[in-house]
């Protein structure tokens, strides 16, 4: 039986973690200055085009790993997101964990999401996968994101001031970090999104898309 593949950031460093689980994008490899912001779990109606607006006032692009069901819900706000320049990635079509679903399952749910977004980036939701799904994934010609810093936005009982300045002590040339546009990460990611840009902006850094060929 496969053991399962599960990434648990508080308990491994992502150094770690790469070395132990190679094969999967856990930085980009980069000389400058630049930094790879990514957003799961959306789009979400209100919350979304708020994210987007604040990423308009630093010049900043990102990469939306997106639930296929919402995109479904809400193919305004995935429209907003291509049409401002973004990236998009299949998150699968239900938010499913991989190590809880059989790999026929988890490969048809993904596969079912990129009839709405169509990219060959994957995030498996909460990094919990097998070997075997990254295997057939990667068959498929998908590469599987994982990242470097985890805002940890969606812990609601947490300081948000203290979540940013934990962000901002990890995060590298290079580093792909993880925010939410959802409802339960929506007032912690609000705080710290607009200051993380400012501190990185300052710095001269830039914020890039992850174009599925640098790893």
């Amino acid at each position: 039986m496969s053991v399962p593949l599960v990434i648990i950031m508080s308990a491994i460093s992502t150094k770690l973690s790469a070395f132990l689980f190679p094969g999967l994008t856990w930085k980009i490899a980069t000389e400058n200055k630049e930094l790879f912001l990514t957003f799961d779990d959306g789009p979400h109606p209100l919350i979304t085009p708020k994210v987007l607006n604040i990423l308009d006032e630093y010049n900043a692009k990102a990469t939306f790993f997106c639930v296929g069901e919402n995109v479904q819900k809400h193919p305004e706000a995935y429209a907003e997101i291509i049409s401002r320049g973004h990236q998009t990635g299949n998150h699968t079509f239900n938010h499913l964990k991989g190590w809880e679903t059989s790999a026929k399952e988890y490969l048809d749910n993904i596969r079912k999401c990129n009839e709405l977004v169509p990219s060959a980036l994957f995030r498996p939701p909460h990094g919990r996968i097998l070997p075997g799904q990254v295997r057939q994934l990667k068959k498929e010609g998908y590469q599987v994101v994982m990242w470097s810093v985890l805002a940890r936005d969606y812990q609601q009982n947490s300081d948000k001031k203290n979540l940013l300045q934990k962000v901002l002590a990890q995060t590298k040339a290079g580093s792909i970090i993880v925010f939410h546009d959802s409802e339960k990460a929506a007032e912690n990611m609000l705080y710290m999104l607009p200051e993380f840009l400012a501190h990185f902006s300052e710095k001269g850094y830039a914020f890039n898309v992850i174009d599925g060929q640098r790893t």
